[in-house]
């Protein structure tokens, strides 16, 4: 299952090291030493979405490494890109994949060295080797899930099946949206035929136009679940744009929830870990990873986070409630439909960036 290009060159590589050693002992009978790795950092900067990394794992890689855990956090990818751009300092960096390549070839993202991920055969084959990182040569895939829409069922129904009645003005007031620019953009694509990732300017100034439609009938929320969905609990809004925690969390307190992927489709998005080039501490960044790729690490995460993980050896040691739960783990025939996001090229990214300005400002 796991035999790919990226396995296959390990095995080479093996094979060559043996010959070497083989050959090193016939001309020399003395033992051969191994570099001794690179002592760990102090601390490591992690720089992810906020409430994504469950403090009870960065407690236990402390308490085992020595390494202290600096946390921080953004609301989307958007002002994470915009932040690595600019020459922020942080070590490993959580990714939605279709950001990575435009980093990966300005140079801004490290390659991994795997002989220090050896936990990176955890990983299915499913998500190795995609488009935005062939040869999985700079990425190691984390977790993934669908955006769709959560509901109280007990205030509006269950007449919300597509993503074009969020214009419905019988929900004026009542939609709770994250500031997600091409998430927002792509669902508004779809909502009018189009694909989510087109870069056509006429099809952007018609999701502009709708955007502006909806703009009065929208509230902001946090992108943290424990910050969004107490509005949705509370009435406040009976819509929210999310995603499986927010479905999971919701569901806890109130039976009358639900969690639809709507009928022009769902998008389908993967998160990625990934090193800075600028990180003074890769050594330290590739163990850190290596143990997040632990099964009962990743399984953890799972557990209190409710995201699928693309870490297939995690799945015995995951709640069954949860891996059984076809919101947090999309059965295949869901996915084989999905929308997958795409790279957008760098004046795709313009245009999407002014659409969103435009959009925010209110302004044709």
């Amino acid at each position: 299952m796991f035999m790919t290009t990226l396995s296959r060159t390990w095995r080479l590589m093996i094979c060559g090291c043996l010959a070497i050693s083989l050959l090193a002992a016939c001309g020399d009978s003395g033992p051969t030493a191994n570099p001794a790795p690179p002592p760990l950092a102090k601390e490591l900067v992690l720089y992810n979405w906020v409430g994504d990394m469950p403090q009870s794992v960065l407690d236990i890689f402390t308490k085992e490494y020595g390494v202290k855990i600096d946390y921080q956090t953004f609301q989307s990818q958007e002002e994470a890109i915009e932040n690595i751009r600019a020459g922020k300092k942080y070590d490993v960096v959580v990714l939605e994949n279709d950001f990575i390549l435009g980093l990966t070839a300005d140079n801004l993202v490290a390659e991994i060295d795997f002989r220090n991920v050896p936990n990176f055969k955890n990983v299915s084959a499913n998500f190795r080797d995609l488009a935005t990182d062939p040869g999985n040569q700079h990425t190691v895939p984390y977790h993934y899930g669908t955006a769709g829409l959560v509901l109280r069922t007990d205030l509006i129904g269950n007449n919300v099946t597509r993503w074009a009645d969020l214009w419905d003005p019988r929900y004026a007031g009542k939609i709770a949206l994250r500031s997600q620019p091409r998430e927002i953009i792509a669902f508004t694509l779809l909502s009018l035929g189009y694909s989510l990732n087109s870069e056509n300017p006429q099809e952007l100034e018609a999701a502009l136009n709708r955007l502006l439609e909806l703009r009065q009938s929208v509230v902001f929320v946090d992108v943290d679940a424990s910050s969004a969905v107490p509005k949705l609990l509370s009435g406040e809004v009976a819509i929210l744009q999310g995603w499986a925690e927010d479905y999971k969390l919701a569901q806890e307190t109130s039976p009358s929830v639900a969690y639809v992927l709507p009928e022009e489709g769902t998008t389908l998005w993967g998160d990625s870990f990934v090193m800075l080039t600028s990180s003074p501490h890769k050594y330290t960044a590739e163990v850190f990873i290596n143990f997040l790729l632990r099964p009962e690490i990743s399984a953890q995460i799972v557990n209190e986070k409710k995201y699928a993980t693309a870490n297939e050896a995690a799945h015995s040691l995951i709640k069954p409630e949860i891996r059984t739960d076809p919101v947090t783990f999309p059965p295949v025939a869901l996915l084989n439909k999905s929308h997958f996001y795409t790279p957008l090229s760098p004046q795709g990214e313009k245009l999407y960036a002014d659409i969103w300005t435009r959009f925010m400002d209110g302004k044709p």
